[in-house]
Formats: C-alpha cells, structure tokens, sequence
C-alpha cells in the first residue's frame, strides 16, 4: 500500500507540471487561471497523500483544508479581478 501511494504522489508531481506548462504558456488568461486552479487542487491531494505516507493524515489534512481554503479564495479574487479590469 506505502509503494502505490508512493507512485500515485509520482504521478500527481508529473500531472502537477503539465498543469504548470498550461499555468505559463497558456495561450488565454483564462487557461492560466484553469490551471493554477487544478495546480492547486493536485496539490491539496499530494498533501493528503503525503500524510498517508508518513503516517500523519489527521495533521496533513488540516493543512489540506487550509490550504483547499486558501485557493478557492485565490481563484475567485484572480477571476474576479480579471472580469472587473475587463469592464473598464
């Protein structure tokens, strides 16, 4: 079970980066913000799965929350700040 989840944070870190390539070189704004928004939420489960693995889940998941929290609200003031520039 400790290798599986071993390999699934693997492939969560390669997924993470094809998110980040969208993050930077995405051809619109909004598929920058689509994949800072997925970067964040891969990230909130790599926390969980990190957890898992060192044998704390109570503690990572707190920071997971807090963390899950923290790019919502980050998401919605980009987006928001983004539609409000565009009204101008």
């Amino acid at each position: 079970m400790h290798h599986l989840m071993v390999f699934s944070a693997i492939v969560l870190c390669i997924t993470i980066l094809m998110s980040l390539y969208r993050a930077v070189f995405g051809p619109t704004v909004f598929d920058r913000i689509i994949g800072s928004g997925f970067i964040g939420t891969k990230t909130v489960v790599l926390i969980v799965l990190i957890g898992y693995i060192f044998g704390r889940p109570d503690m990572f998941l707190d920071l997971a929350i807090a963390y899950s929290v923290l790019n919502f609200i980050g998401t919605l003031v980009i987006s928001k700040y983004i539609l409000k520039g565009k009204e101008r």
